[in-house]
């Protein structure tokens, strides 16, 4: 369980055996120093069965937390150190989990799965603790046939940490992909984003790229690792990550 998460402390008790992780005082298994970096993460776990060096390639705040949970179920189910390392180690990527796309370009490409307000802010939070200095570019959009209320709550999380949202489609499903950009749109609007509304994601990741200076980071959000997109008639094959590379081509930047 998660100490740092009020939640998680009720969690206690519920169980024959817990173990607790977190960053602060009293966790079982936590870190005391950690840097944040786009080449991934590196430190010292302290656990109940010693200290576990920590090498990932994964990267971010959150992600520190899902590696001290990892730690902590391996030490729960009686792993030795040496096995719970390696295991991290070779953890290359989890697909379309803030996954970078490189072809040589002068700005950041990063492609996520966030498509909640949750999870749009902690994807924000994360790039703008790595990159304070550059711009943040973000494009999303909304999925069709689900809960509108959240909608405006996923605007107002995209706008309040981007300095630019493109604001395109999803999955539309059976709904007009028009009406879902206009739903979004009432949270955008409550921040000072600069805002740009293409529905054709694929145009709309071109239009990303069209504003990214060197240094800015571009966040393709949303779709994350699924490579197609489903309209009320049809489905079309779409991979944010196939698409970005493919543009960044036709821009010059050969795929690294």
């Amino acid at each position: 369980m998660n100490i740092d998460d009020p939640y998680g402390k009720q969690l206690s008790g519920l169980a024959e055996r817990t173990i607790s992780y977190g960053l602060g005082s009293g966790a079982q298994v936590t870190t005391k120093k950690f840097a944040l970096a786009f080449a991934g993460l590196e430190f010292t776990a302290d656990t109940p069965i010693g200290r576990v060096d920590v090498r990932s390639s994964l990267v971010g705040r959150a992600n520190v937390y899902n590696l001290l949970a990892a730690v902590a179920t391996s030490v729960g189910l009686g792993l030795p150190r040496a096995a719970i390392e390696t295991g991290i180690r070779d953890l290359a990527a989890v697909p379309g989990r803030f996954e970078r796309i490189d072809a040589g370009q002068p700005f950041l490409v990063i492609v996520d799965f966030a498509h909640t307000d949750d999870a749009l802010r902690n994807l924000l939070a994360t790039a703008r603790e790595l990159n304070s200095a550059g711009r943040i570019i973000t494009m999303f959009g909304c999925g069709g046939d689900r809960d509108r209320a959240k909608r405006p709550m996923m605007g107002e999380a995209a706008g309040r940490l981007s300095d630019v949202v493109v604001l395109t489609s999803d999955n539309p499903r059976s709904e007009d992909p028009r009406l879902i950009i206009n739903d979004a749109l009432v949270g955008l609007q409550r921040t000072s984003a600069k805002v740009l509304i293409e529905p054709d994601r694929e145009r709309a990741i071109e239009l990303a790229f069209d504003q990214a200076r060197p240094g800015d980071i571009v966040l393709l959000a949303g779709k994350g690792h699924e490579t197609s997109q489903v309209f009320k008639d049809r489905s079309i094959t779409l991979d944010d990550r196939e698409v970005a590379r493919r543009l960044l081509s036709h821009r010059g930047f050969g795929t690294q």
